[in-house]
């Protein structure tokens, strides 16, 4: 019996794989917790543009992205898990663009958790993105096993 390797699927194309996004109802299951109404699955694409408006010494959390996108479908809510989900995606492929040889990309360590800590997940860990956010002027500290900025809620932007 032979096994077959299969080739990783780049990071730039799993961004650009869905071609639009869902309106759905939020499930029962969800509806407890995000509430009743509508609910956007976006494309990783529009959660990538997002990510790109967050200026130089801003920061921005998954939850500004989220509101941001259902205030553009007019949504209540937008899926919290794809939303993720794509945030990574967006930060590899990021990446993916730098190492050939891209200039300007997605600035995906901006985006922080929502007490302001880093994303171990993001590529190099958060010492990569602690590194890139004190390039930008961020003071960071650490709390228990975690990174985090220092007085993130005064850099946090509206999106």
């Amino acid at each position: 019996m032979t096994s077959r390797l299969r080739s990783r699927v780049p990071w730039r194309e799993k961004l650009e794989r869905e071609d639009h996004s869902k309106i759905v109802d939020v499930p029962e299951r969800m509806a407890r917790r995000l509430g009743p109404g509508t609910m956007l699955i976006p494309r990783p694409l529009e959660v990538d543009a997002t990510i790109r408006r967050v200026k130089k010494g801003k920061l921005a959390r998954s939850v500004e992205i989220r509101k941001s996108l259902a205030r553009d479908h007019k949504v209540d809510v937008v899926c919290p898990l794809t939303t993720g989900i794509f945030i990574r995606i967006a930060a590899e492929a990021a990446e993916e663009d730098r190492s050939e040889g891209r200039k300007r990309v997605t600035p995906y360590w901006r985006i922080v958790r929502e007490d302001g800590s880093l994303y171990s997940k993001f590529p190099g860990g958060e010492k990569a993105q602690a590194r890139k956010l004190r390039e930008e002027g961020h003071e960071i500290e650490r709390v228990k096993t975690s990174m985090r900025v220092k007085g993130y809620e005064k850099r946090l932007m509206n999106l």
